[in-house]
């Protein structure tokens, strides 16, 4: 799946930044002020929603300023959205 540069999300307080560019395998650049306690849950969410859209081949930086799982999902989905141009909301 091709993919192109995209972002989504903001670095206001409760969300995260999630941007996505052609990669060798996943690469997941985490920066977080939690990442100590929560690093590796924040890595599986991504990993497992990108897995979820196909995408393999992605280097993805993440910018966490305390985003709830619900929001990661949904912020690494729509940056995958405008990376692959796939419409993961129709049928």
């Amino acid at each position: 799946m091709e993919i192109k540069n995209a972002v989504a999300g903001t670095l206001e307080s409760g969300d995260i930044l999630i941007q996505i560019a052609p990669g060798d395998g996943l690469q997941i650049d985490l920066q977080s002020s939690v990442a100590a306690q929560f690093g590796h849950q924040i890595r599986k969410v991504i990993t497992e929603t990108l897995s979820g859209l196909g995408i393999e081949d992605a280097w993805v930086k993440a910018t966490d300023k305390g985003a709830l799982d619900c929001t990661i999902r949904a912020r690494v989905t729509a940056a995958a959205v405008r990376a692959t141009g796939k419409d993961v909301w129709k049928d």
